[in-house]
């Protein structure tokens, strides 16, 4: 099932250009890496020197806070320590009212109405918007993802924002939302007692929440999306900030005998946007009973595209317990069979367990971001999902009458749900 991504069109578009380097610029001041998956390798000791000499501008908090991730953390409390220090370097920089903005309460109902797929000119964001911040406080927001991310999926969340920025810069759209991002923390950051980093956009929407006094993280629900499928960065660099995901799918696939691909592509792909109140029914498709152990790791391994974000540790927790449930677990599959962006309007699955929900739907146009040669629609225009069944946000039908998408119609008179997505924050 493909939803549509309900984004507007006004009549005459507005001024891009002011604004559109903001990020390129922030990551280069704060010391900060824009990569992705290029197809181009980029020379990392020239990066290394350019970032270092650009980071004296910054304060020594935010240095500090960018040196303490720059070495991936690989367990859990130690991604919680460098996340939340990194979050307290941000917050120094704010003034009280914008503090307040930003903090909330860690049981605030905003939690669970403020995360969508929607343009945030549709359904409004908590926290403060990063345009409105000034250079020193925008990387220190930044610096608070670095040190919560992998560096694998650092750079694929920069590469899905240097996207957007793409597409504000080089499309015909007339979206207000592009190259827009916001950040909220409910509840203080600590090490001891649990917090929630709210980060995202149109095409980015992270919820993670970290636990001290458990040991835990999570990312349900999560939001990747991706539009255009390949662009040129500032460097003459091609990033493709799926192409990971692409690759882990596909192999995945590959592996399948033919009579287990016929099994896979003839179950329904399912979806659960953000106002739903998922039953999370397994439906039709693959079952992971059915496959080997070796398939079974392929499978695992493309979940960790969005379950496994953060350390090794929190990742292989999080892993093992999928993969315990996994021969309940039904994957589904529709559309190209072979990865190449070149032929076909790109691929749809879910996944569907006791303790997992991935949905991965490429929506069939580009909703008015066209740029020439370049591809913004099927493989090129991507919204996910990444929900927990056992954890999933408390208040969904609060969050669907606050987001305007409990049936009917979606803001702007489009089909509700738009493009398939997740919930609100996972934790109750």
């Amino acid at each position: 099932m493909t939803e549509i991504d309900a984004t507007p069109a006004p009549a005459r578009r507005r001024p891009v250009r002011a604004r559109t380097t903001w990020m390129a610029a922030v990551l280069l001041a704060g010391g900060l890496a824009l990569t992705g998956c290029s197809t181009t390798s980029t020379d990392a000791a020239t990066s290394s020197t350019t970032s270092s000499a650009a980071s004296s501008s910054t304060s020594s908090s935010i240095t500090d806070a960018a040196a303490a991730s720059t070495t991936d953390a690989t367990t859990t409390a130690q991604t919680i320590s460098d996340t939340a220090a990194a979050a307290e370097a941000f917050l120094a920089t704010l003034s009280e009212e914008q503090r307040e903005a930003v903090l909330y309460a860690y049981d605030d109902e905003t939690k669970t109405t403020s995360w969508s797929n929607f343009p945030v000119t549709f359904v409004e964001r908590a926290g403060l918007n990063l345009t409105d911040l000034t250079v020193e406080q925008q990387s220190a927001a930044l610096a608070v993802l670095e040190a919560l991310l992998s560096d694998e999926a650092y750079q694929t969340v920069t590469a899905i924002m240097g996207g957007d920025e793409y597409l504000l810069e080089n499309s015909n759209s007339t979206e207000e939302s592009l190259g827009q991002y916001y950040i909220a923390f409910f509840g203080d950051p600590s090490t001891t007692n649990a917090f929630e980093v709210q980060f995202g956009g149109h095409h980015l929407g992270i919820n993670a929440t970290l636990d001290g006094a458990s040991g835990a993280i999570t990312f349900a629900p999560t939001h990747l999306g991706v539009q255009p499928a390949a662009y040129t960065d500032e460097d003459g660099n091609e990033v493709q900030p799926f192409d990971g995901i692409y690759t882990d799918a596909f192999a995945f696939f590959d592996s399948l005998t033919a009579e287990q691909q016929a099994t896979l592509t003839s179950g329904e792909v399912s979806a659960c946007a953000p106002g739903d109140t998922c039953d999370f029914a397994t439906g039709t498709g693959l079952t992971g009973a059915d496959l080997t152990e070796e398939q079974k790791q392929l499978l695992l391994e493309l979940i960790a595209n969005w379950a496994g974000m953060a350390d090794e540790e929190s990742t292989a927790t999080t892993l093992a317990r999928i993969e315990a449930t996994l021969d309940g677990t039904v994957v589904a599959w529709s559309g190209e069979t072979t990865y190449d962006m070149s032929t076909g309007d790109g691929i749809s699955f879910s996944i569907s367990g006791p303790n997992v929900y991935v949905s991965f739907q490429a929506q069939n146009g580009s909703a008015g971001a066209d740029v020439e040669g370049v591809t913004t629609s099927g493989w090129g225009h991507v919204h996910t999902i990444y929900r927990d069944p056992t954890n999933d946000y408390a208040g969904s039908v609060t969050q669907q009458a606050a987001s305007g998408m409990g049936g009917g119609a979606a803001p702007g008179g489009a089909p509700s749900g738009g493009a398939p997505s997740g919930g609100a924050p996972s934790t109750e």
